[in-house]
């Protein structure tokens, strides 16, 4: 005999996406935690999702976000430092000679 499917109301689903959007867990996680298959809670999230434009996490923890936000300023400075070094350059450079 073949496995019989799961099926879940409305409000669980609804419920379910909402504990996604809160969360700072993998999607992975949260569906291992609810005892969903990730592929089910994805579509979910897909279709009851509340918050247009809030990004849904998949797969990275808080803590890998936040290290590359920490990466993207340093390399934001990086580029800063070079650019004011650029312009000091090209004005000793366009100055005329005498």
């Amino acid at each position: 005999m073949g496995e019989s499917r799961q099926s879940y109301n409305e409000t669980f689903k609804r419920e379910a996406v909402k504990y996604v959007q809160e969360q700072s867990k993998s999607l992975e996680q949260i569906a291992d935690e609810l005892n969903i298959k990730p592929g089910t809670l994805k579509n979910w999230v897909g279709k009851y999702r509340e918050f247009e434009h809030e990004p849904v996490n998949q797969g990275e923890t808080l803590r890998e976000q936040s290290q590359l936000i920490g990466d993207q300023k340093r390399e934001i400075e990086d580029l800063k430092e070079e650019i004011a070094i650029l312009k000091k350059a090209m004005h000793i450079f366009s100055k005329e000679r005498n």
